[in-house]
């Protein structure tokens, strides 16, 4: 039998189908999902999420006509494939090939780039606004799921698209299992009905009658509100001024056709709220959704199987990641000192606080997809004599760079930042990519920014910031370090001091954190200096000076881009000074790079021993 899905390459095949084959096509697009992805990796849960959804939407709406901006970007597999990159899927979040999120350089079905969470509904509504200024019958779809509904961006965008007269509809994916009693034939009943012309018809019939008698107008509005609410959770959403309609089952495709279908006729704001199960059709996923959430590569019938950590004589992992790092360290000083308090926007096992919420559940705190509130929210509680630590991705603290700098350095509150995947992250591509934070920490006042060569110094490193009684970031590359072992002993480290890590002629290498093992290697080749230099702010003023004296060539080395990072920071000291050396500064270029494989996109960059070594030696040539 010729496989239906293989004949879908557009959504406009898609709606030639006949309602009773959806089903057909929703259980192979599923298979299909599993397989591919375990040749890739990727995200699989909440892709699998919401195929019936995918396809529902594409089946009522006139794509790419109609706008779909999907958010967060991760659960868009299905619509990639049903939008012709089928074939495509087997380069996913590879160089050269597909992004793992929404892009509109991809493809015309991609509407809005999604890689950060909460901001479909914004992006929708100007969407629609630009519709009704072009006069267009065009309609904006926003899909918000997987906890971006916690986002206080998607809330302010409720707000305002409430009060205005346009035509949006928001997807509630809602994935949470805890609330899939509330879904059934009744609920799905009453979805259908308020969707329904006849419902509509009859509320805006009542409306116009009884606007001449406001008290009773008033009265019907508030009974309307009372039975609405006695089967349905939307109270919250109508009163933001949408029309709520749900929760329906988002598995059940004849439902989600109805529904949709009813909704594309209705005028003004409509929320529509779908219930799903994340990993739906696949045992494996379902049993353990998180586990498949986001996986590498896996054989499907046997399921991902967690590969024994080597172990050294200690009966200790022998090689352990930034993350697993800082975890441990996180239970250490919580240990230590009853003050510590940890934080993460949503990241509790991408940030390795797994270990810590379970030992210390009255002083972790997990606020969901809410970057801006977890950094003040860390400034409340630093006003009361606690010492925050904020675990956080560095390209999710760029969301908050105003609480940063307003409600944490201006008051000069004792917060850590630790700051986990710093510099490239290789398949995530650029949305993921921490490019930015050491050009936007040193330009803050009061801040003191550290950047850790190995795992070691990383541990010392967080424990000389939490010593402090001021802001402090620490940043660190994503994956493993380069074996060094972490001492259980901690011993703050100098504050603003480097160390010399080789001594030469001619040419000194100055290291930022991730990048001093290719510069040692590099400096093997050419006898060069290396300095670790471990603080960008304060910047190891006298060292960089020293440097500048018994050497004519000095070489800044960052995990970072060049504008404004911590090569910026000597360039600014040598100046200053009166010091003329020839300087070359190392880092990431002025472009936003795609996905692929980590290290070979540091090599691309030339950050890598040879290439350091090779604009070294073009440097020298000049």
């Amino acid at each position: 039998m010729v496989s239906l899905l293989n004949t879908i390459n557009t959504p406009e095949i898609l709606r030639q189908l006949e309602r009773k084959q959806l089903p057909q096509l929703a259980k192979e697009l599923r298979e299909f999902l599993v397989e591919s992805v375990s040749k890739t990796g990727g995200h699989l849960s909440s892709n699998l999420g919401t195929v019936e959804l995918t396809i529902a939407l594409h089946y009522v709406f006139n794509t790419p006509y109609d706008r779909f901006v999907w958010d967060v970007g991760h659960q868009t597999y299905a619509h990639k494939i049903l939008t012709g990159r089928r074939d495509a899927m087997k380069s996913l979040r590879m160089a050269g090939g597909i992004s793992g999120f929404p892009n509109r350089t991809e493809s015309d079905y991609d509407a809005f780039g999604t890689a950060h969470a909460s901001t479909s509904i914004s992006a929708a509504l100007g969407m629609s606004v630009a519709a009704k200024i072009d006069g267009s019958d065009r309609c904006a779809v926003a899909i918000i799921g997987d906890g971006a509904m916690s986002g206080g961006m998607a809330f302010e965008a409720l707000n305002n698209a409430g009060a205005m007269d346009t035509n949006l509809l928001v997807v509630l994916n809602d994935n949470d299992m805890s609330i899939s009693s509330s879904v059934g034939a009744l609920n799905n009943y009453f979805a259908k009905l308020m969707s329904g012309r006849f419902y509509s018809a009859v509320r805006r019939s009542s409306e116009k009658m009884l606007k001449g008698m406001p008290p009773m107008l008033e009265f019907a509005k508030r009974a309307e509100e009372h039975v609405k609410g006695m089967v349905t959770p939307g109270t919250l959403f109508e009163e933001f001024g949408f029309n709520y309609i749900g929760p329906i089952d988002g598995h059940d495709l004849d439902t989600l056709v109805t529904t949709l279908g009813n909704i594309r006729q209705l005028e003004g704001p409509q929320f529509l709220h779908v219930v799903t199960q994340k990993g739906k059709g696949y045992t494996l996923a379902e049993e353990d959704c998180l586990l498949y959430h986001g996986v590498g590569k896996f054989d499907p019938e046997q399921g991902i199987v967690t590969k024994p950590t080597a172990k050294n004589v200690e009966g200790k992992a022998s090689k352990l990641t930034y993350t697993q790092i800082f975890g441990e360290w996180l239970c250490d000083m919580a240990e230590q000192d009853k003050r510590l308090i940890g934080i993460t926007p949503a990241m509790c096992e991408g940030s390795g606080m797994v270990e810590f919420a379970k030992k210390f559940p009255k002083r972790y705190f997990d606020v969901g997809i809410a970057e801006q509130h977890a950094l003040t929210f860390a400034a409340g509680i630093a006003c009361e004599g606690y010492k925050p630590i904020v675990a956080i991705y560095s390209t999710f603290l760029q969301r908050a760079y105003d609480q940063l700098i307003h409600d944490i350095a201006i008051q000069n509150l004792p917060v850590l930042l630790a700051i986990d995947r710093a510099g490239l992250v290789g398949a995530d591509g650029a949305t993921h990519a921490g490019s930015f934070d050491l050009s936007f920490l040193r330009c803050i006042p009061n801040m003191t920014v550290m950047a850790p060569a190995d795992e070691n110094e990383c541990r010392q490193l967080l424990y000389t910031a939490y010593q402090l009684d001021t802001p402090t970031a620490v940043r660190f590359p994503r994956g493993y370090g380069p074996g060094v072992t972490s001492h259980k002993e901690m011993q703050a480290l100098p504050i603003g001091k480097g160390e010399v890590r080789r001594v030469g002629s001619g040419v000194a290498i100055l290291s930022f954190g991730s990048m001093l093992g290719p510069a040692l290697d590099a400096a093997d080749t050419l006898n060069a200096t290396v300095a670790n230099m471990r603080f960008i702010k304060p910047l190891d003023v006298e060292l960089v000076l020293q440097l500048g004296r018994e050497h004519t060539l000095l070489i800044t080395v960052e995990e970072n881009t060049i504008q404004g990072g911590a090569g910026s920071a000597v360039a600014e000291c040598l100046q200053q000074h009166g010091l003329t050396n020839s300087l070359l500064q190392l880092g990431l270029p002025d472009s936003f790079l795609e996905q692929g494989d980590a290290k070979q996109m540091l090599a691309t960059c030339g950050l890598d021993a040879s290439g350091i070594e090779a604009s070294i030696r073009k440097k020298m040539s000049l």
